[in-house]
């Protein structure tokens, strides 16, 4: 299997590395975005997030195709958290692993910032005094 994508309640960030390690692989890059504790000076709480869950895992299969497709890897994961999630918890978790560093590096970002354009994925960020309905899409 040279892809694994998932839409979870919880990620697991330390069995990465494994689910990406290759015999033919001497590079392995893997990105991980987490709650960060202000946006726009405003402290979060937490942030909760939704999905349209058959159409992201279809969307975010699509994306790991066109991954192996532009770059020569030998594995790609994306994976996604759905629910209420509290500073610091992981909430997505990109990678790819390949024969050479440039191609992870290149499909790893091309993986994140294509995810938050295209998948169907939305987060309420909520605030100390308020809480907001975002696109997870910048």
């Amino acid at each position: 299997m040279n892809k694994i994508i998932e839409i979870v309640q919880e990620l697991d960030t330390h069995s990465v590395y494994q689910e990406l390690s290759h015999p033919n692989s001497g590079g392995i890059c893997v990105f991980v975005g987490s709650v960060r504790e202000f946006t726009n000076n405003e402290q979060v709480v937490a942030l909760e997030f939704e999905t349209y869950e058959s159409m992201a895992l279809k969307e975010m299969d699509r994306l790991a195709d066109a991954a192996l497709e532009k770059w020569k890897l030998n594995k790609v994961v994306i994976k996604h958290a759905v629910g209420r999630k509290e500073v610091q918890d992981a909430v997505v978790i990109v990678g790819a692993s390949s024969a050479h560093r440039s191609e992870s590096f290149e499909a790893c970002r091309f993986l994140i910032d294509t995810l938050k354009r295209t998948v169907p994925i939305w987060k309420k960020e909520m605030f100390k005094n308020k809480s907001v309905w975002v696109s997870a899409h910048p």
